[in-house]
């Protein structure tokens, strides 16, 4: 046995590395996470102080998922000209657009109506570059290494999260829009640079037909997930998961850290933070033991438990036992989400990984609804009620669809637990 096998059997979680292109993959999504967790705190709490209104603040965390229903389409493009040609336009995008709203902070012209603006065209594209980059890595991967890769590619969205929360906001306060938006600006560009030494630019389907319509491309992937019971189920969940928690754990965290907390951009950073260095441990964990996991029922599990969590936050009015219940959230999230992933990237067929993790996208859709719900939901009855109906409503289709699909996504011998 060569010095490098024995390495790699000796270090599991670091074997996906030994892959050229994730070498470069990893710390381009590394950088494009950073600067959208930035982003997306800066001009949250932006909004939130300069409207003074929950219902804003849940306008611009919508608009951030206007193009969950272009994502599809998206996915054709990326099987017919290459994930990573379409990541690096994608991301050139993002840099035009933080430059452009760097452009404007300098010379003081920012209004509330420029960013809802900016975050709308950028909402058009950003829901499709987590399923762009995960069809990447499936793409470069050797199959035994997807579940480690899938969760090593994960903590580039958990880490930033954590440098995002501790830096975005408070890098406002003390440097101002201007200077912050300086640096969300180079990270978007660093990525660029990055994805493009990353992949292939050709497309490696070879054995698949080319289509002279994408609407027939788009078409035939849609057929594909509506067939195959075990995609069916995943995308069902996944739609669960955006419309009724991660409103409560991503998109409402300012509207608890202001109104329920009583505190600052601060402890909303802590708050980000904690629940992101959970779902790290939990991403870190998988890196190890991924091989060993059955994924389908391994996602619906740690959902549930992530309901329950998520139950016990809304119920905790003090914010430092609020930020340690995140980390145990957190947790229970990324055990969930990953191996369900993984699932739909090792059991889909490889000329349709694009489409497959475009449609994915369309559970991000889930989120504007959530969103939008929530606010009279909490104007009316208040945050910790409107959490414990979104739960209880998770719990129990949670539960409908391990029933409804078992034989697919619960069974041991189920292709999807495959380990």
């Amino acid at each position: 046995m060569s010095d490098t096998t024995k390495a790699g059997l000796r270090v599991p979680a670091l074997a996906p590395f030994r892959v050229r292109s994730f070498r470069f993959q990893w710390p381009a999504d590394l950088a494009t996470s950073w600067a959208f967790e930035m982003e997306t705190l800066i001009l949250g709490w932006y909004v939130l102080v300069e409207t003074q209104s929950v219902f804003m603040l849940t306008v611009f965390a919508s608009l951030q998922y206007i193009g969950t229903l272009l994502a599809p389409m998206f996915g054709v493009v990326g099987d017919r000209f290459g994930h990573r040609n379409l990541l690096c336009g994608m991301r050139g995008l993002y840099a035009t657009l933080a430059t452009t709203l760097m452009s404007l902070a300098f010379l003081g012209l920012v209004t509330p109506e420029i960013v809802l603006v900016i975050t709308a065209i950028f909402g058009l594209v950003r829901p499709s570059d987590i399923g762009m980059r995960a069809a990447l890595v499936a793409e470069t991967m050797p199959q035994d290494r997807l579940v480690g890769a899938m969760s090593i590619q994960r903590t580039t969205q958990d880490s930033a999260r954590i440098a995002g929360a501790l830096t975005g906001a408070g890098l406002v306060a003390a440097l101002g829009m201007g200077p912050a938006y300086l640096v969300v600006a180079s990270f978007y560009t660093l990525s660029v640079f990055l994805t493009f030494k990353a992949g292939s630019a050709r497309v490696r389907h070879a054995a698949r037909e080319p289509s002279a319509s994408p609407w027939r491309d788009l078409g035939a992937g849609l057929a594909y997930v509506w067939n195959t019971p075990h995609l069916q189920g995943a995308m069902c969940f996944a739609f669960l998961l955006n419309l009724t928690a991660f409103p409560l754990f991503v998109g409402l965290l300012p509207y608890v850290a202001k109104e329920v907390y009583f505190s600052d951009q601060t402890t909303l950073g802590y708050m980000v933070a904690s629940a992101s260095f959970g779902a790290l441990i939990g991403a870190m964990v998988l890196s190890r033991v991924g091989h060993t996991v059955r994924p389908a029922r391994m996602g619906l599990v740690f959902g549930a438990g992530w309901y329950a969590m998520l139950l016990v936050f809304a119920h905790t009015p003090h914010p430092a036992a609020g930020i340690a219940i995140l980390m145990v959230t957190g947790i229970s999230q990324s055990l969930g989400l990953i191996p369900m992933s993984a699932m739909l990237l090792r059991n889909s067929e490889a000329q349709y990984r694009g489409r497959v993790m475009g449609i994915r996208m369309l559970a991000i859709y889930g989120n504007l609804p959530g969103l939008l719900i929530s606010a009279p939901l909490i104007a009316n009855i208040g945050f910790p009620w409107t959490a414990m109906l979104y739960c209880a409503i998770g719990l129990a289709f949670t539960l409908v669809i391990a029933v409804h699909w078992r034989n697919h996504l619960w069974r041991r011998e189920a292709p999807a637990n495959t380990r």
